[in-house]
């Protein structure tokens, strides 16, 4: 398995709905990394977010990566934008931002190529297994494809994740996995994180 030192294994996704206040703990547990995402706030709101996320994490050096809006992401002084299928081009957010890091949403090795040579510096490789935290997602593609697409970039694994299948995903090639349920769903966020820190690494 390639290895990609220094990019964070355990992104945990958050929303403005999550207890901000558990962020310090998780970070201090070992989450590397949060993604901040929350598509229904107006943007201003949507700059305080990750503003309080890194507030928050910073001490602890974890990374934080603002989802689809690169505005947000440079206006918050984020680590890095994540950029979907239908978000600004990562190549053009790698000429507007060369100093960020740049994700993109791939569910392919062709997609994950693609991204590399648009200067993309790593992929979210998913939904992986079936999800219930977002609407309308595709059909799973399973640890197969992602093994497929592995050693191009580094591949972080999303969609239905589990610490029993963040270990399957690791074994896949996943550099890494990100993470929305297997936190904030569980009766104790702090335990589920240690354990997915536990199997990530």
């Amino acid at each position: 398995m390639t290895v990609f030192p220094g990019f964070p294994r355990l992104f945990c996704l958050v929303s403005e709905t999550d207890d901000l206040s558990l962020l310090p703990a998780l970070a201090e547990a070992g989450v590397d990394g949060f993604q901040v995402r929350a598509k229904g706030l107006p943007t201003r709101e949507l700059v305080a977010l990750p503003r309080a996320v890194l507030a928050a994490v910073g001490p602890y050096d974890a990374r934080v990566i603002v989802n689809d809006r690169l505005d947000v992401a440079l206006a918050a002084g984020a680590h890095g934008v994540h950029l979907g299928a239908d978000d600004l081009a990562v190549a053009d957010a790698r000429r507007l931002a060369p100093r960020l890091v740049v994700g993109a949403t791939c569910r392919s090795r062709s997609a994950v190529i693609t991204a590399a040579q648009a200067g993309a510096d790593y992929a979210g490789f998913g939904p992986l297994f079936e999800s219930s935290s977002k609407a309308g997602l595709p059909e799973p593609l399973g640890v197969a494809a992602l093994a497929e697409a592995a050693g191009v970039l580094p591949l972080l694994a999303i969609g239905g994740l589990t610490a029993a299948t963040t270990v399957e995903a690791r074994a896949a090639g996943a550099h890494g996995v990100a993470v929305i349920g297997a936190i904030w769903r569980q009766p104790d966020p702090l335990a589920a994180a240690k354990e997915l820190v536990t199997a990530v690494a």
